[in-house]
């Protein structure tokens, strides 16, 4: 059966997102002596350093190094094994120098990226373009400096598909000294990773949460004013920022405001876009207030900290903070359920200030809400006749996307977002069961193909339900050591006696406590069982379900009425 995507379709959504950064790099290929190799491992601290900080990044698996200590011996792993995505090379291996090591491979046939890895500051006195070498990184003690190579070099590969097909954002990079985006590029990654953890407890389900983690911001890393420009004129609607030098090579030539120029033309082509003007001179900082430009003076020693605290102000990382025109904070919206809550109290001159400036798309775009961003984006403060017209056109957009999201997909139960009236949420993990399977498949066909669209004067529609995972039947048995008894007794009422007494899992427990407090229509607890409907094994009329009338004003007895009916569907 073809199946076509439809871009309004929650499963559609999640499955272009599977797609985004296709190219991976799965094997490192170190050339190092022994001394350098162990002035980056430290006893292993190399592999803990790039495990921990790609498994931060997303689940996929890590990238596994592999050490060579001559460029002969990595010129025979390569050319056996074949395996291998990137290589790092220090700029000398005993028996030849990278760009040595760079031509035999491409003699060879090999297309592999070359990146060197320079050990001290007197390995960077020729020029930094070095032939057949992609780019010349400064090792200086941070072991972030390995996932943030090999997470530029994903980004360069990745780009023109993601940005283009699914709308990820980017931010360019304009440094040519390699001292200095050596020392950027790490805090650049780590600030994404920490923006994309703090996405993770908004997921609706693991599928939702994968696709955050993969729809993180790309970061660009230029040298050159035709090379910015070159990705700015590529994928200017989607450019979360810029943070560039204000002296780099222009036309073959170092020109000294080479970055006011390229903050002129972006201004002229996309004017909220922010730019971060940096420069070894203090009095350059007029020249970037002049284009618009925030500055750092790059012999600060707070560079590295005024730099994040510029990527978390300006990219949307963050809360959302609502300014009045004069600065004033007057309100903080950590996530998207919040600045919904927020939009409802704040003043109509914080709505007018940040709606005539973007900052709504730009927060969204930041936290891979990218059809919201790209729906609010085209309209300004001017296309609403007042400013109370804005907000509600703001808080019925947000409403209508957070419902939208959670059609045709099973949500992890959150009572913050949990819709009695629609929604189809699962507490615990595990497999549904047969009924719930079939739900959740009807559910997902009504929205993917948009039944309600075409059959204006009928609701149609899944009841709203939440499933309990498999995952918590067996923690129930297990915490209460009631596997091995249920197996061996016979006896049905003493199974129930048994499992009614057995205690249940508190984090469920809690989860179906907030459900009730939403819920107050009567309920029917029904089994899903592993096996039910299946094509041979039908279980038609084989479980009891239990009804629930969830009337009682003691919040309580109606929480106790309902763990009793589930452990009689457990018995």
């Amino acid at each position: 059966m073809s199946v076509t995507n439809r871009s309004l379709g929650s499963g559609s959504r999640l499955h272009g997102f599977q797609d985004l950064a296709r190219y991976r790099v799965h094997d490192i290929l170190l050339v190092s002596s022994l001394y350098d190799a162990f002035i980056l491992t430290e006893d292993g601290l190399l592999s803990e350093g790039v495990l921990g900080r790609f498994l931060s990044f997303d689940t996929h698996d890590a990238p596994r190094l592999h050490h060579a200590q001559t460029g002969q011996e990595a010129l025979a792993l390569a050319g056996a094994d074949g395996r291998y995505d990137l290589v790092i090379a220090a700029m000398h291996v005993g028996d030849m120098s990278v760009v040595e090591l760079a031509a035999e491979l491409a003699r060879r046939g090999s297309r592999l990226p070359v990146i060197a890895l320079a050990y001290d500051v007197r390995d960077l006195a020729g020029p930094s373009d070095l032939p057949g070498v992609d780019r010349v990184f400064l090792w200086q003690g941070d072991v972030g400096i390995l996932p943030a190579i090999v997470k530029s070099v994903e980004d360069q590969r990745n780009v023109a598909a993601d940005t283009g097909e699914m709308g990820v954002q980017a931010i360019i990079l304009i440094e040519d000294s390699v001292r200095f985006y050596s020392s950027f590029l790490p805090v650049l990654y780590s600030e994404l990773l920490r923006h994309s953890q703090s996405l993770v407890p908004e997921g609706i389900n693991l599928s939702h949460t994968l696709m955050r983690l993969q729809a993180r911001p790309k970061i660009l890393l230029c040298t050159s004013f035709e090379e910015a420009w070159g990705y700015f004129a590529a994928h200017e609607d989607n450019i979360l920022g810029v943070i560039a030098d204000i002296e780099f090579p222009k036309d073959d030539a170092l020109e000294p405001e080479a970055g006011l120029a390229f903050a002129q033309m972006v201004r002229r082509r996309q004017p909220d876009v922010p730019i971060m003007l940096q420069s070894s001179l203090a009095e350059n900082e007029a020249l970037a207030s002049g284009v618009g430009a925030a500055f750092l003076l790059k012999e600060s020693p707070t560079l590295l900290h005024q730099l994040q605290q510029f990527m978390i102000e300006n990219f949307g990382f963050g809360d959302f903070v609502f300014r009045l025109p004069d600065g004033t904070v007057v309100g903080h919206a950590p996530d998207l359920r919040s600045l919904e809550q927020q939009l409802h109290t704040v003043p109509a001159a914080s709505l007018a200030y940040h709606g005539e400036r973007n900052h709504f798309s730009k927060w969204l775009k930041a936290r891979t809400e990218f059809a919201l961003a790209h729906s609010l984006r085209p309209q300004r403060l001017s296309d609403f006749p007042t400013s109370e017209h804005l907000r509600q056109h703001l808080i019925q957009s947000i409403h209508r996307y957070q419902s939208q999201q959670k059609r045709g997909i099973v949500a992890d139960f959150d009572a913050g977002t949990f819709d009695p009236a629609e929604s189809f949420g699962r507490i615990g993990g595990g497999s549904l069961g047969g009924k719930g399977r079939g739900l959740a498949f009807v559910a997902f066909l009504l929205e993917e193909y948009g039944v309600q669209a075409r059959f204006r004067s009928v609701r149609i529609g899944v009841p709203p339900a939440v499933v309990l995972g498999t995952d918590l039947f067996d923690r129930f048995l297990d915490q209460g050591g009631l596997r091995e008894f249920v197996l061996a007794s016979d006896d049905d009422e003493e199974i129930l006696r048994t499992l009614l007494a057995a205690p249940f899992p508190d984090k469920e427990l809690r989860d179906l406590a907030a459900y009730l407090e939403i819920v107050r229509y009567p309920l029917a607890v029904r089994s899903s069982s592993l096996l039910e409907d299946s094509p041979y094994l039908p279980f038609a009329g084989i479980y009891d379900t239990w009804m629930v009338p969830n009337r009682d004003p003691d919040h309580r007895v109606r929480l106790d009425q309902l763990r009793e009916a589930i452990c009689r569907v457990y018995a």
